[in-house]
């Protein structure tokens, strides 16, 4: 898919994974800090409200000493459907510097579940900003790390 204002300039991957959806959710969600940043890195949630308005407060952490705290919302948390989180918003309703909406959803396909993670931009010079930091390398080892869990590889 290319990225366009009429689909709030989103960047995409999707894995098909051999595993029913509730075995997908169950690590997709029960799991998060194994999967969520692409390794040698890891990432702790602080916080994370499974509910729509409530706090997603994640640092990642590199090889190197590096730390990067992403505070945010959750927008949205479908239990065994999707989560949404977004760096829009902070804390009680404080507006930040927007960079993106995240959405991780899954679906049943065939014998086992579509993963799809989707990054949604508020203009066209953070998409490409995000897609040149690496976007699909690093959310698609991400999804490959989701895949190898959910599937016992």
């Amino acid at each position: 898919m290319t990225a366009t204002a009429d689909n709030g300039w989103e960047l995409s991957v999707s894995r098909f994974i051999t595993a029913p959806p509730a075995a997908v959710w169950d690590v997709m969600a029960g799991r998060i800090e194994e999967w969520w940043c692409p390794k040698p890195w890891r990432a702790e949630f602080d916080v994370l409200e499974r509910r729509a308005g409530g706090v997603s407060d994640c640092t990642m952490y590199g090889p190197d000493g590096e730390v990067h705290p992403h505070p945010g919302m959750v927008l949205a948390w479908d239990e065994g459907r999707r989560f949404a989180f977004t760096d829009a918003i902070l804390g009680d309703l404080q507006p930040a510097g927007p960079f993106m909406i995240g959405i991780w959803s899954i679906e049943a396909e065939g014998a086992g579940t579509r993963y799809t993670a989707r990054a949604r931009h508020w203009n066209e010079g953070d998409c490409q900003r995000h897609a040149g930091m690496g976007f699909a390398d690093g959310w698609g080892a991400c999804a490959d790390q989701l895949k190898a869990l959910t599937e016992g590889k």
